[in-house]
């Protein structure tokens, strides 16, 4: 069966479904591997490369995708390649269906079988099918390295001839795995980190890491599968209340808060922005979703009363080797789950299936409400 990875056409996307390396074993479960001419090249890696590892490489589009009983990419696809996946064909990215309606709608007119890969359930069966996670954690890292380049200040403490120079102090908000590795990252640099969560359950795993957690007298709350739940706005009015200290002491702020499906929520005011020092940064790992800063610009780097406020989109593009390496693990691992003696299997009985179509069989079965619309057996 014909498997294809198209270039990712998103603006300034860099990462690839399938690295070379894992092409190997896609074609030992008897897949056929088809890679679009310069796929690779953002993660450094070119057609010879996957030439090599047993892959079929074309820049023919019509070429790439006839015959193709399954579609790997990353970025949802536009409609424009939507229409390019053949009838019945299985496509496996991320989709975002909420925020994504005409592509969704087009791919259940194609009766294209879709899987969204951030609705895949956190159950163990699914550790190393995780995408989400797998992203969120480089994303996390690259967040504290952005913000300590950004900074006037060195991240540790430094005795000198002429004195002693104190370490930068950060606060994270979020503490998923983007937020664990944004603190993991920042006391291996030195950093005197504080961390809020809704979540009270996640206190160990913060202190575990070295961090302070910031503890807020207000009903802590978790959604489905270990995210937070969205908040109301009283809550989040009080809690931005009691977060205001802690923000104007933080030399470096990023916050990693997302509820699937939903807006961010702002955790950060202009006037607590206002608070902090200048030459202070802040890194908003929710910019995709409209940003948890009320003074993000998603996808620009701005200046408020002096404060950094980074809203860079697509953070693991930014360090697309292993974005894709852990990326194209996520992504084969699911499709091989689902390869019964030689077809894919779209089992609706199966968790891992019924948690993430998106679409099946001309219908749209999750979507623009996070709900199913149409028939889930």
């Amino acid at each position: 069966m014909k498997v294809v990875i198209p270039k990712e056409t998103a603006n300034g996307e860099r990462r690839v479904a399938v690295v070379p390396d894992v092409v190997p074993k896609l074609s030992a479960a008897g897949l056929e591997v088809w890679v679009q001419s310069g796929a690779g090249l953002g993660a450094h890696h070119d057609d010879s490369a996957y030439q090599e590892s047993g892959a079929k490489v074309t820049s023919d589009l019509i070429e790439l995708f006839r015959g193709a009983k399954a579609v790997l990419k990353v970025q949802p696809p536009t409609l424009s390649e939507a229409k390019l996946i053949p009838v019945n064909a299985l496509l496996i990215s991320f989709l975002y269906p909420a925020r994504n309606h005409e592509v969704t709608r087009g791919l259940a007119e194609g009766q294209v079988t879709a899987l969204a890969l951030e609705l895949l359930p956190r159950i163990s069966r699914a550790q190393s099918m995780d995408a989400l996670s797998s992203q969120a954690s480089l994303a996390g890292y690259k967040a504290m390295i952005i913000a300590a380049a950004r900074l006037d200040k060195i991240i540790p403490m430094q005795m000198t001839a002429a004195g002693t120079l104190a370490p930068a102090r950060v606060f994270v908000m979020g503490a998923g795995v983007a937020g664990l590795q944004a603190i993991a990252t920042a006391r291996r640099l030195g950093a005197i980190i504080e961390a809020f969560d809704v979540r009270a359950a996640v206190k160990d795993q913060i202190e575990s890491l070295g961090a302070k957690f910031i503890e807020i007298p207000l009903e802590s709350s978790e959604g489905s599968g270990g995210y937070a739940a969205e908040q109301s706005e009283e809550y989040l009015s009080r809690q931005r209340e009691l977060l205001s200290e802690r923000v104007a002491a933080a030399d470096i702020v990023i916050t990693t808060a997302a509820v699937p499906g939903r807006k961010a929520p702002i955790l950060v005011t202009n006037e607590m922005v206002s608070r902090m020092r200048a030459g202070s940064v802040i890194v908003d790992l929710a910019a995709e979703s409209g940003g948890n800063c009320e003074a993000t610009v998603p996808g620009e780097e701005t200046v408020f009363n002096g404060v950094n406020i980074v809203g860079i989109l697509d953070v693991p593009s930014s360090v697309s080797v292993h974005a894709s390496q852990t990326y194209s693990r996520n992504v084969s691992n699911l499709l091989l789950a689902l390869l019964k003696e030689g077809e894919f299997n779209i089992d609706f009985s199966d968790e891992l299936v019924n948690a993430s179509c998106v679409t099946h069989s001309g219908e749209i079965r999750l979507g623009f409400g996070g709900a199913a619309t149409g028939n889930n057996s």
